[in-house]
């Protein structure tokens, strides 16, 4: 739009192109709420107050305007569906701007995972922003499908929809100055760069922040986030589908410090967006908590957008884009209307486009050496160390136990929910086997597998008998990659995701009628975990404490290291 044309517009001289009368304004910058219409040109909020004429009118008869919601951090792949399915299933919500890191398909597919997602976003109501991921592999303690370097990732830079480097998830590499890690903080020193640094405290913390991470999403405890906040980081509060840490962190919320604090979904399963929502649920969960709810719209939009200096959007005011929810109900938001750069995209929760019909190819991504592929762990001792999931976190436990011994070898012992696991290595058909045991599955009985194991996603397989497990695995691979349970030789659901082992080419409603499925028979196998199969994913994460498991074994992800099965052999 040319701008004396702009400057006629905003002055009500020319009629705009849109009129949305008579709403309730909510100002984010003021925290005020007020009668106002807005004028639309375009993509362009042009005006906004009393007086302006438009082609079209829609009138509003008192309801709330607020901001499009924005996502501080999401992995679309966790939502098991590529961009255009995402954005079908986010947009009715409100939300009309995710920052992105692509670190899943990355670590499978490289640059190629990266160039797929930028691809696929293209042509929907959706503004898909990239922060490009910095641990790819997210450590050298598990086999992931590539490696990227500063210099392979900073060519990406000159793509208008990327916007920095995204969770530093090593730590541990900053703080001890690793030089390819620094290397690749230096190479974006100007740009955005996002944290990852769970219970980090004190002096470790400060150098971290100095060393320019400038936000964090792994805080669980108010203290932590007050901690982080007071060192200048941006606390994104996270509500996803297994870490839940929103009422634990709204203590830390004051009206002081309220603008260093974000939405963020980070991991969100199908289910969840279907039946709960987005950013939207989240903001309706911290206002029924307590939090003003201004505020909490404040924290889901301008605060987000000012972070990652997205300052042409995040607030309603004129020059700005006019992505805009449309609600009845302050203290329990629901989107009635959802606008996207000035059009209509949702109403009442029905999405108003078709996801465009485009493929993107991508290389077949499960490649397992079967016969280098063992369950059995002889017996090399009596104490094992043993995983211990914690319920709804990503974090573990490190725990010490018993070891069932049958035949000269370590076995699961369902009745004392002990369980084996072990993650195949699934990038280059190594053949490489990580063996371990796990405690808080609940499984009874058959096994349960995934090929979303993050961060390496190799396939993460958890069975309360060796024949299960390799039941489950053989079912993954059959598709392409995916998830199951299986008992014996049966397997009982399955639900395939052929693209990058990691997300579905189907509908997401169908991915969660399959994904529903699977969590059916992981209950009557005896879990009574709200998730198994996205707990079950973070039981291979390696960068989060505190005891995982990979292809090359146990890891101690408190002091960074590999560690024996066998607790006699420490």
């Amino acid at each position: 739009m040319e701008l004396a044309h702009r400057i006629r517009l905003a002055r009500g001289q020319e009629p705009a192109d849109l009129l949305l009368q008579g709403g309730r304004l909510i100002n984010v910058f003021t925290g005020d709420i007020y009668e106002a219409d807005i004028a639309i040109q375009g993509s362009w909020i042009v005006g906004v107050g009393e007086g302006y004429t438009a082609r079209e009118v829609i009138p509003l008869r008192g309801r709330f305007v607020a901001p499009g919601f924005i996502d501080a951090h999401v992995h679309i792949e966790s939502s098991m569906v590529p961009p255009p399915e995402f954005a079908r299933a986010v947009v009715p919500h409100g939300t009309t701007v995710v920052i992105i890191d692509p670190h899943e398909i990355a670590n499978v597919l490289g640059l190629d995972g990266i160039r797929y997602m930028l691809n696929a976003a293209k042509y929907n109501p959706l503004s898909v922003f990239v922060m490009l991921p910095s641990c790819v592999p997210a450590s050298p303690l598990g086999t992931a499908g590539a490696t990227l370097y500063w210099y392979d990732l900073r060519p990406l830079l000159s793509n208008p929809w990327v916007l920095g480097l995204a969770e530093m998830m090593n730590y541990p590499g900053v703080i001890n100055g690793d030089p390819v890690v620094l290397d690749k903080l230096r190479a974006f020193a100007h740009v955005v760069r996002d944290g990852h640094a769970p219970q980090l405290t004190g002096r470790d913390l400060v150098a971290y922040a100095a060393a320019g991470m400038s936000s964090d999403h792994e805080c669980t405890t108010a203290a932590e986030a007050l901690e982080k906040a007071r060192l200048g980081m941006y606390v994104f509060v996270r509500e996803s589908s297994v870490a839940r840490n929103l009422a634990d962190l709204l203590p830390a919320i004051t009206p002081a410090n309220s603008r260093r604090f974000c939405f963020c979904t980070d991991d969100r399963h199908p289910a969840d967006l279907l039946d709960e929502g987005h950013i939207d649920a989240l903001i309706r969960k911290a206002v029924r908590l307590g939090l003003d709810p201004v505020t909490a719209i404040r924290m889901a939009t301008l605060n987000t957008a000012e972070h990652y200096r997205l300052h042409d959007r995040g607030a309603i005011a004129p020059g700005r884009l006019a992505d805009l929810v449309v609600f009845s109900d302050l203290y329990d938001l629901r989107p009635e209307l959802v606008f996207r750069h000035g059009v209509l995209v949702a109403e009442n929760g029905r999405p108003l486009w078709e996801p465009p019909n485009r493929k993107v190819a991508l290389r077949h991504t499960i490649n397992i050496a079967w016969d280098q592929v063992r369950f059995r762990i002889p017996a090399r001792g009596r104490r094992i160390h043993v995983i211990g999931v914690v319920r709804d976190q990503v974090i573990t436990r490190h725990l010490i136990e018993e070891a069932t011994i049958a035949d000269g070898e370590a076995v699961a012992d369902p009745g004392r929910d002990l369980l084996k696991i072990a993650v195949i290595e699934r990038h280059r058909a190594t053949g490489q086997v990580g063996l371990g045991f796990v405690k808080g599955m609940g499984l009874r009985r058959g096994a349960l597998a995934s090929s979303v194991a993050h961060d390496h996603h190799n396939i993460v397989v958890v069975g309360a008998d060796d024949r299960s497990m390799e039941t489950a695995v053989r079912a993954i691979a059959e598709t392409g990659g995916g998830m199951a349970a299986a008992e014996g030789e049966t397997v009982l659901a399955r639900l395939p995701l052929p693209i990058a082992g990691l997300m579905s080419d189907q509908p997401i409603e169908t991915v969660r009628r399959e994904m529903d499925a699977v969590l059916a028979a992981a209950r009557a196998l005896g879990s009574e975990l709200p998730n198994p199969l996205m707990t079950l994913s973070f039981l291979a994460l390696e960068v989060i404490p505190e005891l995982k498991l990979t292809d090359q074994g146990l890891v101690d992800v408190v002091r960074f290291e590999r560690i024996p099965l066998f607790a006699g052999e420490d």
